[in-house]
This record gives C-alpha cells, structure tokens and sequence, in this order.
C-alpha cells in the first residue's frame, strides 16, 4: 500500500515537473515569434505600463524597490515616471534624453545618436517595448512555459555588454509583456 502511494506521488511530481518546465523554442520558432511581436506592435505603436522595480545593490543589504508607470511610442520615444522615496521623470524623443528630480529640482539633459554609453543604456531600456531590428544587437533564445513566452537577450556589442549581462522578457499568450529582468554585469 505504502509503495503503490509513494510510486503514484513520484509518478504525479515527475508529470508535473515536466509541465512546468520550459520548453525551449528552435531558432525558426523565435524568429516567426518576433514576426508576430512586431506586427502587435505595428498595429499598436504605442505602449504603457505600470512597473515595480527591484535594485540588487551588492553594497546594500536589502533591494531598492520603486515604482511608476512608463509609456513607449515606437521606435524610440519614452516617459518613466518614478514615484516614491526619489521620484524622477526620465523622457526620450529619441535624440535627447532629459532627466527630472522634483525631489531636487534639478534636471540633466543628454543628446543620444553618439554612440555613447548612454545610446547602449536606452538601447537596453526600450529592448523589451521595440523588439525593431532586435536580433542585430542581441543574441536571443526563446522558451515557451505554459502558456507563456520567455525570451533570453544577451548583448552581442562591447558597448551593451559593459552595461548589461542578460534581458530577459516574459509575456503572455497574447504577446503583452508581464515582467522583464535586468541583469547587469556587476549583478
């Protein structure tokens, strides 16, 4: 009696662990993954979502945690507002980069198109909202969980990689974006 349970028990986890398991997409498969991403977005160029962001400091002991609301309009232009302890309004029109602190009443404005580390720094913010030409600067792999998707994007350019290890975006059935994972090279 003990034995059957126990090999049942063992046989149930195992099918469900296989279940749960991602299962990785072929290269064709990503790519036609991308088509279908590209034409959602051409019919709908425009983007917004609320964020909750985790910052893993290695000189800090606990995240820093913040929040707002960003808004994408294809190909390059974004607004981030961040709220909470250090509220801050990031907008792009894809040429110039200005930075708010209201906190501070300071601003900062940047001209982007240079090549700078900064071009690398947008590239890497607008990665998950314009996947446009996406496969020139990155490397991607792909995976299905469920009925979910996840891509994996790994620099391909010294630039991007001095600022960013691993991207990775998970979104739903219908192709909207649910969460994104930053990993940068210092951790």
């Amino acid at each position: 009696m003990f034995n059957s349970r126990f090999l049942f028990l063992s046989v149930f986890l195992c099918l469900l662990s296989c279940i749960a398991c991602a299962e990785p997409l072929a290269p064709g498969d990503v790519k036609a993954l991308l088509g279908r991403i590209r034409e959602k977005r051409a019919a709908a160029p425009q983007v917004q979502a609320n964020f909750q962001e985790e910052n893993t400091m290695r000189m800090m002991n606990k995240p820093v945690l913040s929040s707002g609301k960003v808004w994408f309009q294809a190909p390059d232009k974004f607004r981030r507002e961040v709220k909470g302890n250090s509220p801050s309004l990031t907008v792009s029109d894809g040429q110039q980069l200005w930075i708010h602190y209201p906190k501070f009443q300071s601003a900062e404005r940047y001209t982007l198109g240079k090549r700078s580390p900064l071009d690398a720094g947008i590239a890497a913010i607008t990665a998950s909202l314009n996947l446009e030409g996406v496969e020139s600067t990155y490397n991607i792999t792909g995976s299905r969980e469920g009925d979910k998707y996840v891509l994996q994007l790994a620099p391909r350019t010294p630039s991007l990689k001095r600022l960013l290890q691993r991207f990775t975006i998970h979104m739903n059935d219908a192709l909207q974006v649910e969460r994104t994972e930053m990993l940068q090279p210092n951790g």
